[in-house]
Parts: structure tokens; sequence; C-alpha cells
């Protein structure tokens, strides 16, 4: 190493006072404004974020130097192969030849130095029943060690590698150089700013043993403003065995052997330092040091000049780390005997320590929805994932209302109330809109991106159920590429625009589409999509019978009045419509308002009509109407014919083949090109409805028409179950659930071993 990279590494490191390298300080501020810039634009989401195929933890560091990366992987790896799970690793492997991903052992190549760098060497002698992938392309590394069967991936040096998500995220620090001169690079030794350990799910303050408790409180403190104390744990490094290197050949010596006689110490590593402190503490006795650039891979003139050098100092032979014995060519051999520490870490309080890791390690899900009906599919498809992955955490996200159909599903909604006077983010009425900006619309969008934000990191990928700005806006608040299922746009609407296009393709992880023709028109643009069925269809699954009996007397006549709170005004002209119904031809009503609707404010203005004490049916002379609490689908199985203001729901019950009667509006005109002959829009009177209800009642023809063209329009169901498998299997969450539940139920075990020891069992 040369005596300016020294004198450099002794200003980072924090061991010289005034320095000429202190010209360097302004550039960290640079470097320090473009490490912020660059964190927030991946929680932003316009740097990508891709969750990986394997629960992930990351081992990695805020400073440049050794912390012992490489020997808490191996902890980790084997804490978990201890309770029966098969973890593998992905590193970078520096200084290496540019190569799609391998595995150490899959051939001759893959175990050479050039191919897969001294770490993952270093990892594959330690453990040989693991598999130690090298890839530059972490998440491509990840993919492979899925495919060679590991169900955890522990990933080295990826604080930094935003790119790829994580499940773990766990930070060392060398207690021996926590910070150097508090600088960052090129001015120091920390790569980004002290509050860039606010991302750490855990941090690890390792060889604690060799520095002093007070050293060790003081590196505490600092972390305080950005760490929790539940979260920083210490660990201590360990003399296993020597190991004794001659002519190529490994020998294990016994435990309680130490070499006998004085060394030269070599090192190719972060922080030599820590090592030469280590050999002094196993009390070898150094005859001198010689310090080379990390990953240095020794040459034959190295070699020679490190014999050179024994012989003048007497030395009796040559000490260096298990990662430097990778680093020397086969073939190339030191004359003197070369003796190499095999250490190890120890967490203390490590029962702690990996209930820390099981507690991020719980699969954590959040369906987002923007609208009321979004809002009921994103129902069935939370409980589609509640029963599939029974140990996960499942939230609600919803960006227009409270969340109501969430909660009464038992499902927790995390993002803060948006009621407005429009029910929703309005697209057809200007005046609506300036209602609801005049409301607060602006104060709400903003909370919600905040409310959002302060879940990143916190959920796997989203699923979001509704359109493009919803998908957008999971992504800006979360920054990970979300799964879209889409149940707004299509082909026979507008179709997307050419930005939308771009988004899908760059940033979303999968597209459902509603039908197949948009699916087809997506993929030809690049986008991935996919047609499996209407996902609006697959409300059918929130019930697979009539809630009551439908009375067996006349035309059984759904009303629905939709889910915005214009419904409270709408209520009117439907049941008025449904009175004069009843005047011509004998009708058996059921009213299904939406779960947003309350039913004593709907009846406060319906003058001419009466709700029952127990709020069940409303009365006007001879017209009779239940009303019906349970999901549209339902009622909606035993119904010949809907008069409906709805949305989502109008068009499920046209896919079971329920003919719709409906009013011209803005609204309902985009409808109609979803429904087509379906649907019978008229104008917004009570007698317009009546009377296209009763042609449609009195011509079977015309019924059966409407009905076939329904079906045939919305398609089938099975688009969440699709949905849910490719969250099992594509994006790791079946193992994901796997591998909590398991690792759990070690960690049980072992809770209770000691609690029967304590007991004196």
């Amino acid at each position: 190493m040369s005596k300016l990279l020294r004198s450099y590494l002794r200003y980072v490191r924090g061991e010289s006072g005034l320095s000429p390298w202190s010209v360097l300080y302004p550039c960290q501020l640079i470097a320090s404004a473009w490490m912020r810039l660059r964190i927030e634009l991946f929680n932003r989401g316009i740097f990508s974020v891709t969750d990986p195929a394997l629960p992930t933890v990351s081992i990695g560091n805020n400073s440049f130097g050794g912390t012992n990366k490489t020997p808490v992987a191996e902890y980790i790896v084997r804490q978990f192969a201890e309770s029966g799970i098969r973890a593998g690793v992905v590193s970078r492997g520096y200084r290496t030849k540019e190569h799609p991903p391998l595995w150490i052992g899959q051939d001759e190549k893959s175990t050479g130095r050039d191919f897969a760098g001294d770490e993952p060497l270093m990892l594959a002698k330690r453990l040989p029943d693991t598999k130690i992938v090298v890839s530059r392309n972490r998440l491509e590394g990840v993919k492979l060690l899925a495919a060679l069967g590991a169900e955890v991936a522990v990933t080295d040096d990826t604080f930094q590698h935003r790119k790829m998500a994580r499940d773990v995220d766990i930070v060392l620090v060398d207690s021996t150089c926590p910070f150097g001169n508090g600088n960052i690079i090129p001015a120091g030794l920390m790569r980004e700013p002290m509050s860039a350990f606010r991302r750490a799910d855990i941090v690890v303050l390792t060889k604690a043993n060799q520095t002093t408790p007070e050293a060790v409180a003081a590196i505490k403190k600092k972390l305080a403003p950005y760490v929790s104390e539940d979260k920083i744990f210490t660990a201590d490094i360990k003399l296993d065995r020597w190991l004794s290197i001659s002519a190529g050949d490994e020998k294990k010596l016994p435990r309680d052997f130490s070499p006998r006689g004085r060394y030269i110490a070599l090192s190719a590593i972060g922080n030599p330092e820590g090592f030469y402190s280590f050999l002094g503490e196993l009390g070898v006795e150094l005859a001198g040091r010689r310090t080379f650039r990390d990953h240095h891979f020794l040459t034959e003139e190295d070699v020679a000049e490190l014999e050179n050098f024994a012989g003048e100092v007497g030395a009796d032979g040559f000490v260096c780390t298990e990662k430097d014995l990778t680093n020397i060519p086969r073939g190339l051999f030191f004359d003197r005997p070369l003796y190499v520490p095999s250490i190890s870490v120890a967490i203390r309080d490590s029962l702690a320590f990996r209930r820390k890791i099981a507690e991020r390690l719980r699969p954590s899900f959040l369906v987002a929805s923007n609208g009321h009906g979004e809002d009921a599919i994103g129902v069935v498809l939370a409980k589609k994932l509640a029963e599939r992955f029974r140990c996960a955490k499942i939230d609600a996200f919803t960006f227009v209302g409270s969340g109501k159909p969430y909660e009464a599903s038992g499902i927790r909604v995390v993002s803060p109330p948006a009621d407005m006077p429009s029910g929703g983010v309005v697209k057809y009425h200007i005046g609506d809109f300036l209602r609801d900006v005049r409301c607060g619309l602006g104060v709400a969008i903003k909370e919600q991106r905040d409310a959002m934000r302060g879940f990143i990191g916190s959920y796997r990928t989203p699923l979001c159920v509704g359109d493009v700005y919803l998908a957008s806006s999971v992504l800006w608040g979360q920054g990970m590429k979300p799964l879209l299922v889409a149940t707004a746009k299509t082909i026979h609407l507008s179709g997307h625009l050419w930005i939308e296009k771009l988004f899908l393709r760059r940033r979303c992880v999968l597209v459902f589409t509603r039908d197949e023709e948009t699916a087809k028109e997506l993929a030809a643009g690049g986008v991935p999509a996919v047609f499996y069925g209407n996902p609006i269809m697959d409300l059918l699954d929130e019930a697979k019978a009539p809630a009551f009996a439908w009375d067996e007397r006349g035309a059984k006549v759904l009303l629905l009045p939709g889910s915005r709170p214009r419904a409270y005004e709408d209520v009117k002209l439907i049941l008025d419509a449904a009175a004069l119904l009843s005047r011509r031809i004998e009708c058996s009503f059921v009213m299904v308002p939406a779960p947003t609707i309350e039913i004593k404010k709907l009846a406060e203005n319906l003058s001419g009509w009466t709700l029952s004490e127990d709020m069940s049916r409303l009365s006007s002379g001879d017209a009779t109407v239940n009303i019906c609490r349970e999901p549209v689908a339902a009622a909606a199985y035993g119904a010949e014919l809907l008069i409906g203001l709805g949305g989502t729901a109008n068009q499920l019950c046209a896919g079971i083949g329920i003919p719709v009667v409906s009013i011209i509006e803005r609204g309902k005109l985009r409808q109609k090109k979803l429904l087509r002959d379906a649907e019978i829009l008229v104008p917004p009177t009570a007698d317009e409805l009546s009377s296209a209800a009763f042609r449609v009642l009195s011509n079977s023809g015309l019924r059966r028409f409407m009905q076939e063209a329904g079906i045939k329009n919305l398609g089938r169901t099975g688009a969440l179950e699709r949905v849910t498998e490719y969250c099992a299997k594509e994006l790791g969450w079946e193992t994901r659930c796997r591998v909590y539940e398991k690792y759990t139920k070690y960690l049980d075990a072992i809770d209770d071993k000691k609690g029967a020891v304590n007991d004196g069992r």
C-alpha cells in the first residue's frame, strides 16, 4: 500500500488531525446531496425498486472498511439452518470478471477467484452445504437461488443497493472505527449521511470485544437519533481454531494451538488495523506487517517480497485472514509456515436478535383501491389473501372514502379518511370537483401521500385495485413496483394513453386486465399484461346464494341507488320508478344500499315513503321495497331486472345475466360502452325508468337478449384467484409465509426449552 493511500486512510478513519486531505471536505456536500436525492428517487419510484422472489436478509454497512459482513452472513445462514430453513447467499463478487449469475461449484470456472471473488469463495468453503451465488444483478441472483431450492436469500453488501427490496435490512458498524472522521466520501469513510441508519431494521455493532464498553455506549448514543435501542445489538469476534497452510494443503489445528515465534501479518481487507489488533489479543508476536488494498490478489512478486522481508526481520512465518487465503493464486506457496485464524461472530442476546429478524420476516401485504366498487373488489382480494397466507398481516389503503367495506370484513385500514361531497375523484362533473376542492380535496390527497410514505419498506409488492392513477400514487408513496388489477381502463372505452402505457411497462410488475382485448393491446406495446377473468365478476364470491328468499309473487326487481353521496338524492328517483312500475305489473322489490350509505339518512328525504322500525322495508301505498344490507351479489342472484345508478354493481349484475335499466348521464354513457346491449339508458325521470323496466319485463325475447349480452360482455370470474396464485408462486409470498412459520416455531421451541430449564423441569 502506497504512502499516499495510507495517509488518506488515516485521515478518513479519523486517525490524523489537520491534514492536506481536508481540502476534500466540500466534496462531501455534493456527495451527501446526491445520496439523499438518490434515496428519494428510489422512495418515489422514479428509480425502480423490485421485490425479490425470496424472503431476503440484507447485510450491509454505511461505511467503507471491514465490518465483518462475511462472518455475519455466515452466522445468519447457520442460524437459519438450525431452524430447518435452507438459506443461500448472493454476493456481488468484487474485482471479478463480468458474467451471468453463477453459483460456486456449478463448474470449474465458478471456483476461480477471477469469477467468484474472495468473499464468496471463503463462504463456499465454510458453508459447503449452502448455495453461494455470485451476481452483480442481485435480483437475478436471488432468482437463481430460488431455482436452486433456497428458501431465504442472504445478500452481501446491499444496504445501498436500493433496486432490490428486502425483508430485513441489517446494517453493521465496526466498533473499532464506527464512523471514521464522520465525513462522507470522498472526505470520509461514510457512504451516506447518518440519517441513512433510519432505514435499518437491525444495527449490529461488530468487534465489540475489541473496544471498551464506554466506546460501545458512545456509538449507541450517536445512533440514538436514528435507531431505536431495541434494534441495536452487539457482536464479538472470536477465534474458532487455527489453520495451517503448507504447499496448498490446509490443516485444522487443535483448538488449544497458538503460533509460537515471530510472524509477518499480511492483509488485504477493509480494516487491517482490526486484524492486527485481534492478533495482539491472541498473543501472536508480530515481526512486521504488510497491508494491501482490499481484495488485492497476491502476485509472485508480492510473495517474493514478503519472503525477503521475513528473512530481513527474522520472522518464523506468516499470518493472514481466511479472506486473504482466497487471494493467493493456486500453485503459489510460501516457503515459511502460513497460519490463518478461523474466526466467527457471536451476537450478544442472540435470541432477541433472532426474534427481531422474525418480526421483520412476517409477511405484510397491502391492498390499495380508489373507488367504492374497487373497495368491494379489494375486500374479496384481501379475503383470498388472508385465506391463502394465514400468518400474514394484510392491510388496506383506500384513496376514496374511509374504507368501511374493509373494516366490516375485519381488514385493517391504514389510510386517512377521504370523504368528499362527490364520493370520490370526479371525472365527469367539474362542479362536483370544485366542491371537493373547497371541502379539502388537496389536503386529503396530501394526507394520503404522507401516510403512504410512512409505510415505505413495510409491505411487499403493493396490490392496486383500480386504475393507473392509483398505481402511480402508490408507487410515488411506496417506491416499489405495484401489481395492478385494472378495473377501469379498457380498449372498449378510450383505451390507454401513451404515457399510461409507458408507466405500466416500466413501473408495474404485472397488469391483470378486465378483458382479453385490452390485455392483448397492452402486451403488444410491451406492457406485462394478462387476462384471467373480469375482477368485477369476482364479487360473486361474496355470495353463492341469495341473502334471503325473494317473494315468489311478481317480477323480481333489484334497486341500486349507487355508492356516492348523491345516492341520498337519487334514491327518490329509483323508488318513485318502482312505485310506478308496481302499478303496471306485480313486482317484488329489493334495494341494496352501498355500505357507505346510512339508511336513516337515506329515508329522511323520502317524502311519501315510510321506513319500518327495523329499517328493513320502505313502503309507499301498495309498493313495498325490502332493504338488503348484504353484498349486491347476495340479492342479485334471484333478480330478473335491475334499476340501478351504480357503477361496478351495475356491471356485476349485467355479468350474471340481469338486464340493466339506468339513466342518461356522462358516466353511464361511458358504462354503456362496456355493457352495450345489456343496458337501456333513459332520461332521468321516474316515468321513463318505469316504462323501460316494464318493456323489458313484458318482453321475454328482449330480456333474454340482454341477459346473453351481459354475460358475454362482462366476461368470466377467476381473476382474483389468479392474482393470489401469482403472488404465492411468482412473488414468493408462499415461501415467505412458510419461512416465517417455520422460523417462529423454532424460536418458540427455544423459549419453551429455556423456560423448562428455569422451572427445573
